[in-house]
């Protein structure tokens, strides 16, 4: 099972970043992919992620409304796409796909398989 992540980087207040998680090895089309994100001193927390088999989507409250997920089967890859980017964002963020749904994110439970980080900073 491999989850690759990648689109982390710097950016200023407002702006905005798309990260990508290109996986393989599981049944894409059936698991709960997507973020949790870890900010210097401060406890991990379930992002966004969204469920292939049925299209479920959720979101942590702080980024309704500005970050977007999407999922392409034929790439096996899932898309966050985060705007107006505020410094709380700030953190690495990491790729996770899960069997269950969308309460391993809300509940900040262990998913199956993790993914490398990838660090986002929001500075001016």
């Amino acid at each position: 099972v491999q989850l690759q992540a990648s689109g982390g980087g710097v950016v200023q207040p407002g702006g905005s970043l798309r990260l990508s998680c290109t996986t393989s090895g599981f049944n894409f089309d059936y698991y709960t992919i997507g973020w949790f994100r870890q900010a210097p001193g401060r406890e991990r927390e379930g992002v966004s992620c969204i469920t292939n088999r049925d299209g479920t989507i959720y979101h942590r409250d702080s980024v309704k409304g500005r970050f977007a997920i999407s999922s392409d089967s034929a790439k096996s890859t899932v898309y966050l796409q985060m705007d107006n980017l505020t410094p709380e964002d700030t953190g690495v963020y990491y790729c996770a796909a899960d069997s269950a749904g969308w309460g391993t994110w809300r509940l900040n439970y262990n998913p199956d398989y993790w993914g490398r980080g990838t660090l986002v900073t929001v500075s001016s």
